[in-house]
């Protein structure tokens, strides 16, 4: 019970704080929250699990380098979402997009577009961060509420990043497991096709019998942006070269740093007026300009307010409380397992694992409850396939069940809960939040819910031995 203590006070501080506050919880109450909490854990392992204090301080160090490539990228994914707003690239996809994409079928094709996007990208940030960015442009001229079009991005970018074998999550869950990548890839089919096909079909409903905005409304967004920006085919150049670097799988840092760059020569190229205006009276307008699109929030006048909100942009500065919530969230979860606390609580999944469904249920609980308490995939991952590893041998399962079930509990899951690094990042890039979108992510809660669908009723489970592990 003691062990529990950190969970409740920590539920109860984000309680407090998102009641308090609301949305504005994430300048510095949700921080405190976990803070707070992080010494709490710290105190009760040291008293009751007779810790030292360096161990807690090596474990959260260990935490943080661990998702440092992940806040390079949240910062550099802010500096590119200002780029390609200013530079006319996102403007022009959602001009274009209004025309070609027909608004009865606007969801299912965002959920197919991030998809392809995310199996090619091997990343779902990146995917958001890019190509989600301009859907959710579309889909707001469209008519679609918020939630229905990041619930659509997110389905696909996430569907697509599993079964990319360029993921990093894919390859860890493998790599943890000790099953080999392919093998992983053609197991997670089972539960992943049906979940996305079911998906996509909840999409196309929705879209056929929901109201969505009339032509004039789209023809009137499209004449602002087409009057404000310098909206030419040649900013395709921007995307197209992005989506090389993705071909040549080019790591995800060095692609979104170089479409940045590009974005930056074809601001400077096709919208110098623009960025002289955000910085009106200066001595040097476009390197300031400049810095300001990368690196600050901008707005601009456009005359129709649903536009004004689309192209505005906060830069690498209105990321900073995401990667300040993330690394409370990292002392959090090195606090809860250097305290011995994580593993307390983990166990008792442990003892009601007696066949297939009751280990497949376990395991996803297990993903779920680590996905809530470590707030990151990243270590939810690590340690769902370290726990569980020995029990699947030991049961006489193929590890592939392991890594599967762990994807389908821990990858997708982490995007819906709200202080996780996921669901913290792709709220703010898309500017929608957690809880907005949640109920419209029908993928990610369809996954874990497939599993043990598919664990209940025993199709294609695989042992070591002729023997069933029952």
């Amino acid at each position: 019970m003691v062990a529990c203590i950190p969970i409740v006070l920590l539920i109860g501080l984000l309680y407090l704080s998102i009641s308090t506050f609301g949305s504005d919880s994430l300048n510095g109450a949700s921080q405190m929250a976990l803070l707070v909490t992080s010494a709490v854990c710290a105190f009760i392992g040291m008293v009751f699990y007779k810790v030292e204090w360096k161990e807690f301080e090596d474990t959260i160090v260990r935490n943080v380098k661990g998702v440092a490539s992940a806040l390079i990228i949240l910062l550099i994914i802010g500096a590119l979402s200002g780029a390609w707003m200013i530079s006319g690239v996102v403007p022009m996809l959602i001009s274009y997009g209004m025309h070609l994409i027909h608004p009865s079928v606007f969801l299912a094709s965002a959920c197919v577009i991030c998809i392809v996007v995310s199996v090619m990208t091997g990343s779902s940030w990146t995917t958001i961060a890019t190509i989600g960015i301009a859907l959710m442009g579309i889909g707001s001229a469209q008519g679609y509420e918020p939630g229905w079009t990041a619930g659509a991005i997110i389905s696909g970018a996430y569907f697509g990043d599993k079964i990319s074998p360029l993921s990093d999550t894919t390859v860890l869950a493998a790599s943890v497991t000790k099953t080999p990548l392919f093998s992983h890839l053609r197991y997670m089919q089972i539960t992943t096709v049906p979940s996305i096909v079911i998906t996509l079909i909840i999409f196309v409903i929705a879209g056929l019998s929901g109201g969505v905005a009339d032509n004039s409304q789209v023809e009137a967004i499209s004449s602002v942006l087409d009057s404000t920006f310098h909206v030419t085919p040649w900013l395709l150049v921007v995307p197209v070269l992005t989506g090389v670097l993705i071909a040549k799988r080019v790591s995800s840092i060095v692609t979104l740093f170089l479409s940045t760059a590009m974005a930056v020569v074809a601001a400077v190229i096709f919208q110098p007026d623009i960025i002289a205006a955000l910085v009106p009276g200066s001595d040097k307008p476009m390197f300031e300009g400049i810095v300001t699109m990368l690196t600050s929030s901008t707005a601009l006048s456009t005359g129709n307010e649903m536009v004004d909100s689309l192209v505005a942009t906060r830069g690498m500065a209105g990321m900073m409380n995401t990667v300040w919530l993330i690394l409370c969230a990292m002392c959090f979860g090195g606090a809860m397992t250097a305290g011995g606390m994580l593993q307390s609580i983990t166990t008792m999944f442990l003892h009601h694992m007696r066949n297939t469904f009751s280990m497949v249920t376990g395991t996803v609980c297990s993903g779920l409850f680590l996905n809530l308490t470590t707030a990151d995939q990243y270590i939810s991952v690590i340690l769902t396939g370290n726990m569980f590893r020995k029990v699947y041998e030991e049961k006489g399962y193929e590890s592939r069940l392991l890594s599967r079930t762990t994807e389908d509990a821990v990858t997708v899951t982490s995007v819906l809960i709200p202080w996780n690094s996921c669901g913290l990042t792709q709220s703010t890039v898309l500017n929608v939040s957690t809880l907005t979108y949640l109920p419209y992510c029908f993928f990610n809660l369809l996954s874990p819910l497939m599993s043990i669908i598919v664990a209940a009723i025993g199709y294609r489970i695989y042992y070591h031995s002729r023997r069933p592990a029952e």
